[in-house]
């Protein structure tokens, strides 16, 4: 769950967005809806640095634990983006499902 503390987020916020910034300014002539598979490239770089760097030679507990936050991310990476973009278009499309 990535809702933590103001005081915790504000120890990291400074070099997230300086992190975001060379992301986007790197990415400025793509950066939109057609993003490409570079740019999903450079994503994978980064998180999986930060990733290497924090779970980086340790036990299965370990590994696992850090599978377990990837996994949290992507299900509320869902519920929070992509599940409101599916009822969008579900409302201007049709729905799928005949007894929802």
């Amino acid at each position: 769950m990535p809702y933590i503390k103001y005081e915790i987020r504000e120890r990291y916020d400074k070099s997230i967005n300086n992190l975001i910034k060379i992301f986007k300014d790197q990415n400025s002539d793509k950066y939109s809806l057609d993003l490409d598979r570079k740019t999903d490239g450079e994503m994978n770089y980064i998180i999986t640095r930060l990733l290497d760097e924090t779970y980086s030679n340790l036990g299965y507990s370990e590994y696992n634990r850090a599978v377990g936050v990837l996994e949290c991310v992507k299900l509320e990476l869902y519920r929070r983006r992509i599940a409101v973009y599916e009822d969008i278009k579900k409302n201007m499309q049709g729905d799928v499902y005949k007894n929802a």
